[in-house]
């Protein structure tokens, strides 16, 4: 290439062509596609409006339309064990989070991502890739103070020059530039554990929003490398809508009447919007009971209260929808939105944690900046919403928000572990608007983004030996192919785990421990109990579980 190029430009002298206007005429090599990666925190499986639920949501729901929606695919039911599958490729555990942060004495438990990984970021940017992220890391050790003194650090009346030991911040694992949280819990309007790159951002301004300012830096940064003529990776790590609740004024009165209806009926009119929308076959999915320990609607004594904690939730929400809007507007500006692959899901399922009963301690601070007390009360006679509140949706709005699935954050059943997930790709995928019903998991998109953009997962890496990979490219459906896909999957955190095998669960929830058999084919809401009448299969595949633990430094957790 280098000769008949040499030719060409010996030619242009002698016969007296322009060199510009020779150069334009050479055929140019197709840029490789721009990769954004954007990651919901505490998402349900129904909150989006493509997927059934009645937030407002039409940015993601434009990517569902102009792209694939998936159905059948899963993370780790976790933040950190979901963040450190989906940056490196790998189980969770074999990346080093097999549970938090907490560092301990095991290589699936080391609380950070080990030497033995690399991040997709460190991949791409071996390939010609610039690279960037926004948004919650959370996936290295978190360093601590003294109790009274990281009640005074949280509430950013103490500074400390490190959130995380430095060699393990998001830039000294391969992204160019960073803006966000090291730490995972924040307030949403003067977070705790932000930086720039590695230096603290010691200040906020006075309208500071953190959605915001992770969607607008995130606009920001594809300006920039819309100009250098590059190709580049963007990792958005949403916080929202993530505990606490907190959300602007004016996105809650949108919702301010929505969810006085009440648990019940939310969840019915979600399931009969994913029926219509082609989403669930109501013959096979049936819409699963309600957690037993759940009261009703009508029982409920604070019906203003949850009304107003579930409409916070949704404000949460469509102010992200908002900014991932003024994301698109960026990519059509800047002529990167052809060509440009656009992933969006969740980490895990919504969250049913009661953050109000922790109180101040470890990642909640007492106070804010200027001295205003927080209110954790547990007998909801403050409203959620502003700053100076630190609540969460409970486990009756969790449940609604993973409709129609059961239970939710960090447990094994699909209401953990299902997330929406939707992709779009103007000049790459086939046909627009698709579902796909292919088993996936957030390991798999290492192995989709080397499969279109050619690069080159390593053996080695800084000197290290590095994990083979564990996912499977899913580039083949963009194009309307079949593709392999997980023959088994496996999860376990804080001792719930599950077994699929092919169309078989075997999992483990709840307090007995035991093992409960479904076929995920007949009854994708485990609502029928098989272990009793297939005892044999619950014998292989609890082996093949075991295995699984044995080969990928899974320990037992009580």
């Amino acid at each position: 290439m280098k000769k008949r190029t040499a030719v060409y430009v010996l030619l242009a002298v002698f016969l007296g062509a322009p060199l510009a206007s020779m150069s334009r005429a050479l055929p140019k090599k197709p840029k490789k596609p721009n990769i954004i990666l954007i990651l919901a925190d505490d998402l349900g499986y129904s909150d989006l409006g493509c997927y059934g639920g009645e937030i407002n949501t039409p940015n993601l729901d434009r990517i569902a339309k102009q792209g694939m929606q998936f159905t059948q695919f899963y993370n780790v039911s976790r933040c950190c064990p979901t963040r450190a599958s989906l940056l490196t490729g790998l189980y969770n555990h074999d990346a080093g989070i097999g549970h938090m942060t907490t560092a301990e004495n095991d290589s699936g438990y080391r609380g950070h991502l080990g030497k033995n990984t690399v991040t997709i970021a460190e991949v791409l940017k071996q390939a010609g890739y610039s690279t960037a992220m926004v948004g919650k890391w959370h996936v290295s050790n978190t360093i601590t103070q003294e109790k009274e003194e990281q009640i005074k650090w949280l509430s950013h009346r103490a500074e400390y020059p490190l959130f995380s030991p430095l060699e393990q911040y998001p830039t000294k694992r391969g992204f160019d530039k960073f803006y966000g949280t090291i730490w995972g819990v924040i307030d949403f309007y003067d977070p705790f554990s932000l930086v720039e790159g590695t230096t603290p951002v010691k200040q906020v301004p006075a309208n500071y929003y953190h959605t915001d300012a992770i969607n607008d830096k995130a606009s920001g940064y594809i300006r920039e490398f819309a100009k250098k003529g590059e190709p580049f990776f963007l990792y958005m790590a949403h916080n929202a809508p993530h505990w606490p609740i907190q959300a602007l004024p004016e996105d809650i009165e949108k919702y301010k009447d929505t969810y006085k209806v009440g648990w019940e009926a939310i969840r019915r009119n979600r399931y009969q919007r994913m029926v219509k929308l082609g989403l669930i076959d109501s013959t096979k999915v049936k819409l699963s009971p309600r957690n037993p320990a759940q009261m009703t609607w009508e029982n409920n004594p604070h019906k203003e209260w949850d009304a107003r904690a579930m409409a916070v939730h949704a404000a949460m929400i469509d102010r992200m929808d908002q900014g991932i809007g003024r994301v698109l507007k960026t990519l059509e500006d800047t002529g990167e939105l052809d060509n440009t692959i656009i992933v969006f899901l969740s980490d895990n399922g919504a969250s049913a944690e009661l953050s109000e009963r922790y109180g101040p301690g470890f990642d909640r601070p007492g106070e804010t900046r200027d001295g205003r007390k927080i209110s954790y009360a547990t007998d909801k006679s403050v409203m959620p919403g502003p700053q100076t509140t630190f609540f969460s949706i409970g486990p009756s709005w969790a449940n609604v928000a993973n409709t129609p699935f059961r239970l939710w954050k960090s447990q094994s059943l699909e209401g953990g572990v299902h997330t929406p997930m939707i992709v779009s790709w103007p000049d790459g995928i086939k046909k627009k608007g698709s579902k796909s019903a292919q088993v996936g998991h957030v390991m798999d998109f290492m192995a989709t983004f080397i499969d279109v953009t050619g690069a080159a997962y390593p053996k080695e890496y800084n000197g290290n030996m590095i994990t083979p990979l564990a996912g499977k490219s899913l580039a083949p459906l963009f194009k309307g192919k079949k593709v392999e896909g997980h023959t088994v999957l496996c999860n376990e955190h804080e001792g719930s785990k599950y077994v699929r095998y092919n169309n078989w669960k075997l999992v483990v929830a709840g307090p007995d421990r035991k093992w409960q058999l479904y076929n995920m084919t007949d009854d994708p809401t485990e609502l029928n109990n098989l272990a009793s009448q297939h005892p044999d299969k619950v014998k292989a595949m609890s082996a093949m579980w075991d295995e699984w633990a044995k080969n990928h430094h899974v320990l037992p957790k009580p």
